[in-house]
């Protein structure tokens, strides 16, 4: 099996302070993709290179220090990594890091994604669609070219029952109808699965990945689920098993973590 979790951590200085690298150590996945790393690379060396015995691979935020920025912990070498998906407006926010496990039987990348959010105001709402109109045709490129799951915080509940007060956030950011139609768009013209509800369809309250700090959110479970795993159909396929952990609390968000049968080398 091949055990890949994800995981925004709202800070990886915050999130070690909080256990999460004793918790990966019994974890153990072959690869955890992070994100909001908040770090810079002076702040990663010699600290966060190798977590659990993964070595780390990262796109952090050039733009803004403390802001964005994703990661790849990895027991297995990838045959390469990119960093952005160059877009002039976003790369520099750190927002996506892509490791290629390629043979000369397949091609199949893990992707550590971060999404803007647009819950600030206006200017970032406007900013989240311009990342969801230019992401659509690099997972469409990608989608052509080989298998891959897509790991991330997309900032985006797709339906009523992935948060617990849909009826009254349908004009918030993070539930609005046009950020809801591009999740289905890939689900239906790329055929990317969202893998969490290929194997639970139903499940509600269970499936929330995140929770305000506002309100005692966390202790009523009054969450949203905003972290994905999103794959081509070899790779969903694949997918056995999947939990989400909330017995501690390392940031805002919840590690979600998918068994798929599959060797990366």
């Amino acid at each position: 099996m091949f055990k890949l979790t994800s995981l925004n951590l709202n800070g990886i200085r915050s999130a070690a302070t909080k256990g999460v690298e004793a918790w990966l150590e019994a974890h153990a996945p072959d690869c955890i993709c992070v994100q909001e790393m908040k770090a810079q690379h002076a702040d990663i060396e010699g600290r966060f290179d190798i977590l659990a015995g993964m070595r780390g691979h990262f796109h952090l935020a050039t733009a803004k220090k403390g802001y964005s920025g994703v990661g790849i912990y990895t027991r297995h070498e990838p045959s390469d990594v990119i960093a952005g998906y160059g877009s002039p407006e976003f790369d520099e926010e750190g927002r996506y890091l892509e490791a290629r496990f390629d043979t000369p039987a397949r091609r199949f990348s893990v992707i550590s994604c971060y999404f803007p959010s647009g819950s600030s105001g206006p200017e970032r709402q406007d900013a989240k669609y311009r990342f969801l109109a230019e992401f659509y045709p690099v997972l469409q490129r990608l989608r052509a070219e080989r298998d891959f799951v897509l790991c991330g915080d997309v900032n985006i509940a797709h339906q009523e029952i992935d948060l617990k007060n849909h009826k009254s956030n349908q004009k918030n950011s993070g539930f609005l109808p046009d950020e809801r139609a591009w999740v289905t768009r890939i689900i239906d013209e790329l055929q990317l699965a969202d893998v969490y509800r290929r194997l639970h369809p139903d499940t509600t309250g269970e499936a929330y990945t995140w929770w305000s700090n506002r309100g005692q959110a966390y202790a009523k479970n009054v969450g949203w689920r905003l972290d994905y795993h999103l794959a081509t159909p070899a790779v969903a396929q694949a997918a056995r098993t999947s939990a989400i952990y909330k017995d501690q609390k390392f940031s805002d968000h919840a590690p979600i973590t998918i068994d798929y049968d599959l060797k990366l080398v």
